[in-house]
């Protein structure tokens, strides 16, 4: 019975191997998301905004005049967190920080319920659908309040890209 030597460049190799996956597997990088202030600086609304970052969205919350949701009924409850949610701002905030996943805008009455929110993850639009929405948003701000029809045609697109909830107590009329 004849005993032939392993080859000892298997061994190496495989030590290499190790090595390089060693090397590989350190602590993983961590998100870069911007602080509750940071994002705060890129919008200006009447009356503020109130922002926490919860895992890797940005919550934005804002409070909406009764008056206007008196007025305007369930379609002004509805487009409250479109309007903010669809703008330039928001874009921007994607593109600075890659890590943010998403951008929750919440309306609620001034000290009061929550009215609506809506959810925007980061893939939702494109370049094309990016310039379609601030398109539309930037018609429902401009002359919404003469042209419902624009704010119905924000609800709508919203609807279509987010996650969205609203309180029934405002959108059930």
């Amino acid at each position: 019975m004849s005993t032939t030597p392993i080859p000892r460049t298997g061994n190496v190799c495989a030590l290499a191997f190790l090595a390089l996956l060693a090397a590989g597997c350190g602590e993983p990088a961590q998100p870069h998301l911007p602080t509750p202030e940071e994002v705060a600086a890129y919008y200006s609304y009447d009356g503020g905004v109130n922002v926490t970052i919860n895992g890797n969205v940005a919550e934005i919350a804002v409070d909406q005049p009764t008056a206007q949701l008196s007025r305007g009924g369930k379609l002004w409850a509805k487009v409250g967190p479109y309007v903010l949610l669809f703008s330039k701002e928001t874009e921007q905030l994607f593109t600075d920080y890659p890590d943010l996943a998403g951008v929750r805008v919440i309306t609620r009455i001034t000290r009061g319920p929550e009215v609506a929110r809506a959810l925007l993850t980061r893939n939702e639009l494109s370049g094309i659908l990016w310039k379609r929405a601030l398109n539309i948003a930037g018609n429902a701000r401009l002359d919404g309040t003469e042209k419902p029809a624009l704010l119905d045609d924000l609800v709508r697109w919203g609807e279509d890209h987010t996650t969205f909830d609203y309180n029934p107590r405002y959108t059930n009329r």
